[in-house]
């Protein structure tokens, strides 16, 4: 009070001022940071508020076993393993028909080109005729031959053979009207002797010639025509011989020209063979 009594009157009245301004400001500042408390708290509550629905969002799309990240991952999957079994079982087929056009031209080629069997199969050969006097592939030349290789201590397929054999000569002849020559060669030259050839031959067919030879005439005469023998079950003298089922057709010329398997009954060497000596006259 002391000092406004000696303050001149405007400056009392801008003090006043200022005051005034100053009460006023401060409750604007109080409004306002009221007010922007209350906006935050309600921030906070929009916020909070759309926290737990994402959550139960969340929860809800869990409780319904969706996974939405998962779903396009499992998809890729799917359109890539697709992908490689329609890709597998493109090759796997393109593959086959290659490899079956491989084997259809190789077979075409086979079947138009030359007898590859006319140069592997047949040869120069010395035996021992069921007569004893020694023969070669020239004694046979000038007619058709028949060559079946086996023992005359075989059980049951040698005979059977020998009796298609001897039953298909006949009918050869009467078809044809050429005489075939069979020739039985011996796979078994410890045993079978000229003599026993001799007895064993003459009771399929009178014109069937029996052959033998040493072991190592046999190998030879074996080796040339591609057959395969062997022993087995051997008991001191006792045993049998495994050996090629197989017919050979030979030109006049003693060239091969066929081979008949145990498949072939006696109609059929007989037309297998009937056809082939038509063919040759041609």
């Amino acid at each position: 009070m002391f000092l406004l009594q000696f303050l001149p009157l405007n400056c009392g009245i801008e003090l006043l001022k200022m005051d005034q301004r100053c009460l006023i400001s401060t409750s604007a500042s109080d409004t306002t940071s009221k007010s922007d408390t209350k906006s935050s708290d309600k921030d906070e509550k929009s916020e909070d508020s759309e926290s737990s629905d994402g959550g139960s969002n969340q929860k809800n799309d869990r409780g319904s076993g969706r996974d939405v990240r998962g779903a396009p991952v499992s998809w890729m999957s799917f359109f890539l393993l697709f992908a490689t079994g329609a890709g597998l079982v493109y090759y796997y087929d393109r593959e086959k028909k290659r490899h079956i056009e491989d084997i259809n031209t190789k077979s075409i080629a086979v079947k138009e080109g030359p007898s590859a069997g006319k140069a592997a199969i047949g040869g120069p050969f010395s035996l021992i005729r069921d007569d004893g006097k020694r023969v070669t592939e020239k004694d046979l030349m000038g007619t058709w031959t028949i060559l079946y290789f086996g023992f005359t201590h075989c059980p049951d397929i040698c005979p059977d053979e020998l009796i298609k054999l001897a039953a298909a000569i006949d009918k050869i002849k009467e078809k044809s009207g050429v005489d075939v020559v069979p020739v039985f060669i011996s796979v078994d030259p410890e045993r079978d002797t000229a003599q026993q050839v001799h007895e064993y031959v003459k009771e399929f067919h009178p014109k069937l010639i029996g052959l033998t030879g040493s072991p190592e005439e046999i190998k030879s005469v074996a080796r040339s025509y591609r057959v395969y023998y062997m022993k087995t079950e051997e008991e001191d003298s006792d045993y049998l011989v495994d050996h090629s089922i197989v017919m050979y057709l030979m030109s006049p010329e003693m060239n091969f020209v066929k081979f008949y398997g145990k498949n072939h009954d006696v109609d059929s060497l007989t037309e297998g063979v009937v056809k082939e000596i038509r063919q040759y006259r041609k």
